[in-house]
């Protein structure tokens, strides 16, 4: 009897001492192979077995044992494991890579990812798009003044009217064409794709608004004109719909908007190239808000692609008697009603040595 009972204690410390070993082998064969968070490309072919594709894994140090990868899946009856180009990490572990080649993905090395940001120009646009797809810039400049295209958009979105077919506006979709971030699936996307997803977002954004819009008085060529100025001259978010109120409390004075960055736009002149001639600034041109005979008016259309942020405050501008604003070198905004006020804040922000000095 006492044989039998130190037997049976044997079996059940190897039985033991096998469940523990057991569950440690698996847990480290299941485990990640490492805590890295790199990403590893892995491309599953078609048609690539089980076996394949442990092969794969373990090729690409994402785990530890093909065999034990096979044996999983055969435990959990593991199926439809999908071909495709994935990016999987080394402290995934068996069972997360197991359900992300269940799913599979949409993970494609060829997407091209464009990133336009707010206040961007329709030329500057141009280059960006040349440089990531197989167009040029010339190619994109020829589509947004395409008097066809721009026709069939016309029938397409309700916010695009006759106004951008003025033959003194220098790009028929500046200011439409909404800067954000995104994604093509290869170099090949057509430039009539690029615009459509960027016009669909300017869409997304203006219906929301749309009953405000059409109560306003003001067309959405002009609000956006508008937005576009808020745009280049709002030093940041809090102060757009102050900046707006300037510029509509000017027009409903019949005052000169006197905004610089319409004069760059009208003589396509970065600020950051040179400074304007007094002559620039004196020239009559349609965009040109410093120019004569401008009392009053709009620029002929936006001059950049604004942002939500100042299309938003063009569209619900603070109510103020603000006629005129100017910031220092630490981004804060001045507003006043005339043009003594103005001068002064002017002279105090020169003598505490906050100007911008550019």
């Amino acid at each position: 009897m006492k044989t039998f009972r130190n037997i049976m204690l044997c079996i059940l410390i190897l039985t033991f001492t096998a469940v523990i070993l057991g569950c440690t082998v698996y847990n480290y064969k299941m485990g990640p192979v490492s805590s890295s968070e790199e990403l590893i490309e892995v491309e599953i072919p078609s048609g690539s077995s089980v076996k394949q594709i442990g092969s794969i894994l373990e090729e690409k140090g994402l785990i530890r044992d093909q065999d034990f990868f096979y044996l999983y899946t055969r435990l959990f009856h593991v199926n439809q494991l999908q071909a495709s180009t994935y990016q999987l990490s080394p402290n995934m572990g068996v069972k997360k890579i197991v359900e992300v080649l269940q799913n599979g993905n949409s993970y494609n090395p060829n997407v091209v990812t464009i990133t336009f940001p707010e206040g961007i120009s329709v030329t500057r646009m141009a280059e960006m798009i040349a440089a990531s797809t197989n167009h040029t810039k010339e190619e994109v400049l020829e589509k947004v003044n395409d008097p066809t295209y721009l026709n069939s958009l016309l029938e397409t979105y309700w916010f695009l009217t006759d106004e951008i077919l003025d033959d003194d506006i220098y790009y028929k979709l500046e200011g439409y064409l909404f800067p954000n971030t995104y994604q093509f699936l290869n170099k090949d996307v057509s430039i009539e794709e690029i615009f459509a997803k960027m016009l669909n977002e300017t869409d997304r954004i203006l219906s929301s608004y749309r009953e405000e819009i059409e109560a306003s008085g003001y067309t959405v060529h002009e609000i956006l004109t508008i937005a576009s100025m808020v745009e280049l001259e709002g030093v940041n978010d809090e102060t757009r719909s102050g900046v707006a109120s300037v510029f509509y409390n000017r027009l409903k004075a019949n005052m000169s908007l006197g905004s610089d960055v319409t004069t760059y736009y009208a003589f396509q002149v970065d600020m950051a190239d040179r400074d304007l001639t007094r002559e620039e600034f004196n020239t009559a041109n349609p965009y040109n808000t410093r120019g004569p005979g401008m009392e009053g008016k709009l620029p002929i259309g936006p001059i950049c692609n604004p942002g939500e942020e100042s299309i938003v405050a063009s569209i619900e501008p603070e109510e103020s008697s603000y006629l005129y604003f100017v910031a220092d070198k630490y981004k804060n905004v001045y507003f006043t009603e005339n043009y003594t006020e103005h001068q002064q804040v002017i002279q105090e922000i020169k003598d505490r040595g906050d100007w911008i000095a550019w």
